[in-house]
């Protein structure tokens, strides 16, 4: 992804600087906390390869022990385990972060991904699961596409429109489903007291819009059912579209009374598990997809659709029940 020649530096996991500046003089910083050797020196080499100053490589205990020190503004965490220890160490970083505003990168297993995601709520991390290098390269030029062009060596061409196409294509869908959940229900008969409400700031009386049902979830899984047949017959790339499947999940599991978790719906997108959180995190941001915190249990955390989007759905399937019934 980064095009520029790296030269290699010293191995050790001090505090190591790759000196590369802008015109401004203002390299963006990055922190590595790993306990596998092969993920501290591959980030070393891609850090320097992008030119950013490395501040600190270290174990994932550095952050629950010695003082204080400078996060930087993108911190980069190997979490394949989650046993206390390591929880117990992201929780403290989501929380330094959260004050701080550095972006978090965490790269952990299927295994691992609930406990993680759940313990990390302050700080909005991009989660990786299983990742490659490249998918970790890939990750962090998401993350640096976000600070300002002066601060970073230029994105090659390709990585920039891969970023701006996902980027649009969330958008166009959240574009879709706000003008979908706005649109308002025609009222055969007046409306009574329920269907109206009372503006005191305005002065006057408004008409609410009425939201249709959600569709029976038995509906919905059949229409999973039927996407997933298709991998039978065809390459399954050809259909991936792991948005729509996501919505279609958790629009099923809301009619269910059902609670979801990251990974369920991750396997629900029908895509690697990085491929699905890039995904969600970008729903998440277009106010389609909202985090629920287990009260029971802080482990835990589940997925779920946000009003706007509910409100949407509904209509979809209302209209496209319309459609079927006067085709009949």
């Amino acid at each position: 992804m980064f095009q520029n020649a790296y030269e290699a530096g010293p191995k050790s996991d001090l505090i190591y600087d790759a000196t590369h500046s802008d015109t401004a003089g203002i390299p963006v910083s990055l922190s590595v906390y790993a306990d596998r050797g092969h993920v501290r020196d591959a980030a070393r080499e891609d850090a320097g390869a992008a030119g950013l100053r490395v501040m600190a490589i270290d174990n994932l205990s550095a952050l629950l022990t010695g003082g204080p020190r400078s996060l930087g503004d993108v911190v980069l965490v190997d979490c394949p385990v989650a046993d206390a220890a390591c929880l117990a160490a992201l929780a403290r970083l989501d929380m330094r972060a959260a004050r701080s505003g550095a972006r978090i990168l965490v790269s952990t297993s299927v295994e691992a991904l609930d406990s993680v995601f759940a313990c990390m709520d302050a700080s909005s991390p991009q989660f990786l699961v299983d990742p490659s290098r490249a998918d970790r390269v890939i990750a962090l030029g998401q993350v640096l596409a976000g600070f300002p062009s002066g601060r970073l060596r230029e994105l090659s061409e390709e990585d920039r429109l891969m970023l701006l196409r996902l980027t649009e294509q969330v958008g166009q869908i959240a574009s879709r489903i706000d003008r979908l959940a706005g649109t308002p229900v025609a009222l055969k008969s007046a409306p009574g007291p329920a269907a109206t409400r009372v503006d005191e700031h305005a002065g006057h009386t408004a008409l609410r819009s009425i939201r249709p049902p959600l569709p029976d979830p038995r509906l919905v899984r059949s229409i999973i059912k039927h996407r997933r047949l298709r991998g039978r017959f065809f390459e399954g790339d050809l259909f991936a579209d792991p948005a729509w499947d996501m919505l279609l999940d958790l629009t099923a599991a809301r009619a269910e009374h059902a609670r979801v978790s990251v990974t369920s719906l991750c396997i629900a997108a029908d895509v690697p598990p990085t491929t699905a959180l890039r995904w969600f995190t970008q729903m998440v941001e277009a106010g389609l997809f909202e985090r629920q915190c287990d009260d029971t249990d802080r482990r835990r955390a589940f997925i779920t659709l946000s009003e706007k989007a509910a409100n949407a759905m509904a209509r979809y399937f209302d209209e496209i029940g319309a459609g079927a019934r006067l085709a009949a």
